[in-house]
């Protein structure tokens, strides 16, 4: 057999089909990706254009102590993975828990904003154009960092119950992409709505 025979053979079998999760998670960020950059735009474009008050400057507040929380969140997911791969199963469950825990406060501290918005200044999606894409945007961002914690939960309440195991680090990275993804995402959003908006 020649050494061009070979080269060919040992690399046909290196090469593998990706795993489907993978393949799949990456097609979800994708279709999410588009979906984001539509409201983005949106809310790029009308900046400023508001025929009435108030404007972003009148009423928002850098939320530095919530971006912190949740951008800390993808190094815990992390963290919470490869402890997982290292059979260190305990490890992984208080890494994950912590994970849960900065999403939440993330979630808690956009409520509270709301609230503030909402019931003390009287601006809501139907007070003007900015209400209507500042909403949007952070409420479309909201709503996926709820449905990952509500897949970060389903899965702690698994390991509570003694039935997450090493063999399952490879789905719970594929699941951390999507956290990745919401996290990227939130810079996106607090750079466009919190800082040039403002």
């Amino acid at each position: 057999m020649s050494s061009a025979t070979l080269a060919r053979s040992s690399n046909e079998s290196a090469w593998a089909l990706p795993s489907r999760g993978r393949v799949g998670m990456f097609s979800l960020i994708a279709a999410e990706s588009a979906v984001f950059t539509i409201f983005v735009v949106a809310h790029i474009y009308y900046i400023g254009k508001s025929l009435s008050g108030p404007t972003p400057k009148d009423l928002l507040e850098l939320p530095i102590f919530s971006t912190v929380c949740l951008l800390s969140s993808s190094l815990t997911i992390h963290l919470a993975v490869r402890a997982l791969r290292k059979a260190k199963v305990g490890v992984f469950g208080l890494w994950w828990f912590l994970t849960m825990a900065l999403g939440a406060i993330f979630l808690v501290a956009t409520g509270r904003e709301w609230q503030h918005l909402i019931y003390e200044k009287g601006f809501t999606i139907s007070t003007n154009l900015f209400g209507t894409t500042y909403y949007s945007l952070v409420g479309l961002h909201a709503f996926h960092v709820t449905v990952g914690l509500l897949a970060i939960a389903l899965a702690m309440i698994f390991t509570l119950l003694g039935k997450v195991k090493p063999e399952h680090s490879e789905r719970l990275d594929v699941f951390s992409l999507y956290w990745h993804f919401v996290d990227v995402v939130w810079v996106i959003v607090f750079t466009v709505v919190y800082v040039i908006g403002r």
